[in-house]
């Protein structure tokens, strides 16, 4: 009995290591189509090629089949990344990814060569010194952007709502970042994060600190932290900022393809902030590090999150140099808020919704406010909460038009009004009287809201 338990064993293990074997045959098959393929190019292509870049180029168009962010660094890219990593670098101080064939804007850097050209998120580069961007690879079009300190690139620029493209003229500059700016309120301490570097978490404690000496530790009313438009950065200073507000509890965790990839990470002890009440303010341009920290004090209502809908990029990028060459960029994890959902192709939805005051119109009286996020890109990856097919809607059968309510009868005594959820009478408490006369509605709220809820002596709530 047992040699037959043992002859189907062997039998068992041939058959998958056969499975196994012809899979890796079925792969080198693959792999010598494209060695013949790269021969023929090279052979009878109209002109000459450059086998290297040749290669880069097959590497790249392999990862952009992936998903938008996993790409191939080159020598010099991976050590322009590095560079970028650590708050410095060359530049025009723009944040882009690719979205069908152009370069976009997914948001300008504060404070550099593009912030003061007026460059927009979401704008779209479609010429580079009067070349066309359709056709490159977004490093491509990255490596043409940089340069020289003090030479000039002019960029064709098409605009949302504006109907022919326009050029824009930069000139570039060492782009130092500094990721963490302060300033005071009047009694509440404003923090903006532009991105997030090696240098954010020391950046922050720094930013905190003066704040409080500034105002006074017992006489701040509380925190706005301004993450808008901040295109994300290192995972580990994201963790840290989270940490950096939070007393205990989860932060994010990722998971990867297989279970023993998942990784969590918790808070320690402390809050910079005192347990003040805080507000963290967001909109399209807040992408990837940013949702993170605005998710983790979200669940762990720490703070009020206000402003509009994040840009929904919920993925992890591991960079793995190659010696010898460069870097893979390449997308290994998913990540998920403290309460475990996926923010991919979602975004962070705030607690109190709030629109900039100013809103542009087309001739027909439409809006071109529209944003564009993750899930509008192509080969974005799908988030794992979302079913894979929406179901077809049902039809139900159209309904009678409800009759007309009998007209009540006139009365001169005034009707009293009805009791208003407390929320939304909050809501309306904190929303500026003017908001025609405010250059920065979203930031007046979120001021207006915290002084509001220190008067009665409580944090805001969600």
């Amino acid at each position: 009995m047992r040699k037959t338990f043992v002859a189907a064993g062997v039998a068992l293990l041939a058959s998958y290591s056969g499975l196994a074997c012809a899979a890796s045959q079925e792969t080198y098959r693959q792999l010598n189509l494209f060695g013949e393929v790269f021969e023929k190019v090279r052979a009878d292509y109209v002109e000459e090629i450059n086998d290297g870049e040749a290669i880069e180029a097959a590497i790249n168009g392999m990862l952009a089949s992936l998903d938008p962010h996993s790409s191939y660094l080159n020598a010099k890219s991976f050590r322009d990344m590095q560079v970028q990593t650590r708050g410095e670098f060359g530049g025009l101080g723009i944040e882009v990814t690719m979205e069908n064939g152009l370069v976009k804007v997914v948001s300008p850097i504060d404070d550099t060569p593009a912030a003061r050209a007026g460059v927009r998120a979401n704008d779209l580069i479609i010429g580079l010194n009067g070349e066309q961007v359709l056709g490159l690879t977004l490093q491509e079009a990255v490596e043409r952007m940089r340069g020289p300190v003090n030479s000039e690139l002019t960029l064709t620029i098409q605009r949302q709502g504006v109907q022919k493209p326009f050029d824009v003229t930069l000139t570039r500059a060492r782009i130092k970042v500094q990721s963490v700016r302060a300033r005071t309120e009047g009694d509440i301490g404003y923090l903006r994060i532009t991105s997030f570097t090696e240098q954010t978490e020391s950046g922050l404690a720094k930013a905190v600190q003066k704040l409080k000496d500034d105002i006074g530790a017992d006489k701040i009313k509380g925190f706005v932290l301004d993450m808008r438009n901040n295109p994300g950065g290192l995972l580990d200073q994201a963790v840290a900022v989270s940490d950096a507000f939070l007393d205990k509890g989860e932060i994010v965790s990722t998971r990867g393809r297989r279970s023993d990839d998942a990784q969590r990470y918790n808070a320690r002890r402390g809050d910079l902030a005192d347990g003040k009440p805080m507000i963290v303010l967001i909109n399209g341009g807040s992408a990837s590090a940013s949702e993170i920290v605005a998710g983790a004090l979200q669940d762990h209502r720490r703070a009020v999150v206000l402003g509009t809908k994040s840009f929904g990029k919920g993925s992890v990028q591991t960079i793995i140099p190659i010696p010898g060459h460069g870097a893979l960029r390449l997308t290994t994890a998913r990540y998920y808020t403290p309460s475990g959902r996926s923010i991919q192709a979602k975004g962070i939805e705030p607690d109190i919704e709030v629109e900039q005051a100013k809103v542009e119109t087309s001739e027909a009286g439409t809006s071109l406010n529209l944003r564009r996020s993750e899930a509008d890109l192509r080969g974005h990856l799908r988030n794992p909460d979302e079913p894979e097919e929406a179901p077809a809607p049902r039809q139900s059968a159209p309904k009678a038009a409800p009759k007309a309510a009998p007209k009540a009868p006139e009365t001169s005594q005034a009707t009293p009004p009805a009791a208003k959820d407390p929320k939304e009478a909050a809501k309306e408490a904190a929303a500026p009287k003017d908001p025609g006369k405010i250059e920065d509605y979203q930031l007046a709220y979120a001021l207006n809201l915290l002084r509001g809820a220190t008067l009665f002596g409580t944090k805001p709530s969600n």
